[in-house]
């Protein structure tokens, strides 16, 4: 199985701590690697087919002054397509004049829907297809951009009907607010006034968040696996459909 890395703030966040927590797990997950970060209405998006590990891009990207209120990155173990470029997530379309980005950690079997031309996948994987379908059927369901609360309903209902073909964790995002669904595994915190300071699980380094933020800086993290040995992380339901926006969870959505 992937990995999968979210993080949704309130204000412009760095991520080189968490990603290179991230980056560490890609010894067993060592097919690929990706990262989308959103800067206004445009999307910067790195992948290559190389082990986070051993990538240029990725060590570019560990050096990239990285700041984003919505981030989604992936390391890959590939089940279905082969290890190439067009196979790494995450995968990114356009659809009522923003960019969406999405990655997938899991196997759907059996998954064939029908697409029209408008969204087509470029690589072999379950994962672009299931996201194809996605982004079709939103565009069918509303004519425009709709409220979090509105997509998120949208969501609730498309969302069973893939995963009832797998394993179906993933995340979404528009540059406003991050979606994640649990099928498996996904945990999250939320990260606030007073911060700390937080060690990684997988590598000796640690930071002090006190030092590099304001009281008025919030961000919510979310991966497969907790990042840090000293914070609480907090399990999704298996089934559990969460959307993150200004850095915490939408109540209700």
């Amino acid at each position: 199985m992937c990995q999968l890395l979210g993080m949704n703030g309130n204000t412009p966040t760095d991520i080189v701590f968490s990603f290179t927590g991230f980056c560490t797990r890609a010894e067993e997950h060592k097919d690929g690697f990706g990262i989308a970060f959103f800067e206004g209405s445009g999307v910067r998006l790195f992948v290559d087919a190389q082990s986070a590990r051993s990538s240029p891009v990725a060590d570019m990207v560990r050096r990239y002054p990285i700041r984003s209120d919505n981030i989604i990155a992936h390391i890959r173990k590939a089940t279905q397509g082969r290890v190439a470029l067009e196979n790494t997530h995450p995968f990114q379309r356009e659809l009522w004049g923003r960019y969406w980005v999405f990655a997938h950690n899991g196997d759907l079997k059996k998954f064939a829907p029908r697409l029209h031309a408008s969204f087509r996948p470029v690589g072999a994987t379950d994962s672009e297809l299931a996201f194809c379908w996605l982004m079709q059927e939103l565009s069918k369901a509303h004519a425009s951009v709709p409220s979090i609360p509105e997509l998120t309903a949208t969501l609730r209902e498309l969302v069973p009907r893939i995963a009832s073909h797998g394993t179906f964790n993933f995340m979404l995002s528009n540059g406003e607010a991050l979606w994640a669904h649990c099928a498996t595994r996904l945990c999250y915190l939320v990260r606030q006034h007073p911060f700390g300071q937080a060690r990684l699980q997988d590598d000796d380094i640690s930071v002090n968040f006190a030092q590099l933020t304001t009281p008025s800086d919030r961000v919510a993290v979310v991966v497969t696996e907790p990042l840090t040995s000293d914070e609480t992380w907090i399990d999704f339901a298996p089934g559990e459909l969460k959307v993150f926006a200004g850095g915490a969870p939408v109540e209700g959505a």
